[in-house]
């Protein structure tokens, strides 16, 4: 249950537009809601400032809509890792659910809750190569629907650097980076010896022989010498769009 949801309810109560009984309804799902197959985390946005994500891989479609959809009924919802199928099951109650293909999210906004960016600080999200994307986008729609402004800039790789450095100006309007490759792993590097604000390293399963699915571009960033470089574990798009906001935040 959002923040603003539960003073609403509380001033009510005060004001005695509503009755101790019908408040403690409505906040009878606080901390958690069974629902059998899961324990649906309703205080997460209250304890945290952003709703329970649902990761979707591994998941029943129905049983994994349903989550979502009990979760939608409070708050902005986002779902990684998620099917067609999933999205099917959640539009057919939510149409205004989005679905992005690329990135495997659902996102489903909450009409009595803004959606608009709560800040002009900027989020840059990189990519060395094309198919870094897909990683990146899942990064993006994160921060996305966590209020954050976001620009993207993708297949700017060492291979080409001058791509990037033609960035110049959209690099220094950012506040906080994001930067996905795969291969060798060296862009976050290079970024962060360019700028001087946070990168967030990803490394990415994009590669093939000694990158071992992303286990070599991981140690790379690991062992980037560039100051002001965090890391994320492979293909966390997610992780990485959660911490970039709330830095920005």
């Amino acid at each position: 249950m959002h923040k603003e949801k539960v003073k609403q309810i509380l001033q009510a109560i005060q004001e005695q537009r509503l009755t101790v009984e019908d408040g403690l309804l409505k906040l009878q799902n606080l901390p958690y809601e069974d629902l059998g197959f899961a324990k649906v985390d309703h205080h997460r946005a209250l304890r945290k400032g952003f709703p329970e994500v649902v990761f979707c891989q591994n998941k029943q479609p129905a049983q994994a809509a349903e989550i979502i959809l009990r979760l939608a009924s409070h708050n902005h919802v986002l779902a990684t890792r998620a099917s067609a199928e999933i999205f099917r099951f959640v539009s057919e109650k939510k149409p205004n659910a989005e679905f992005n293909k690329l990135a495997a999210t659902i996102a489903v906004y909450h009409p009595e809750l803004p959606k608009k960016a709560a800040s002009e600080k900027r989020i840059l999200i990189i990519t060395a190569g094309t198919s870094d994307i897909p990683v990146a986008e899942e990064a993006a729609v994160t921060t996305e629907v966590m209020s954050q402004s976001v620009d993207r800039l993708y297949d700017v790789g060492v291979a080409g650097i001058h791509r990037l450095l033609n960035n110049k100006e959209k690099m220094d309007r950012a506040n906080v980076f994001i930067v996905v490759a795969g291969m060798d792993g060296v862009l976050p590097s290079v970024v962060g010896g360019l700028v001087g604000k946070p990168v967030i390293a990803v490394p990415t399963s994009v590669g093939y022989g000694a990158s071992f699915q992303g286990i070599g571009p991981l140690l790379t960033m690991l062992n980037a010498c560039s100051p002001g470089v965090a890391v994320m574990n492979i293909d966390n798009g997610f992780g990485a769009g959660y911490f970039a906001a709330m830095i920005n935040k």
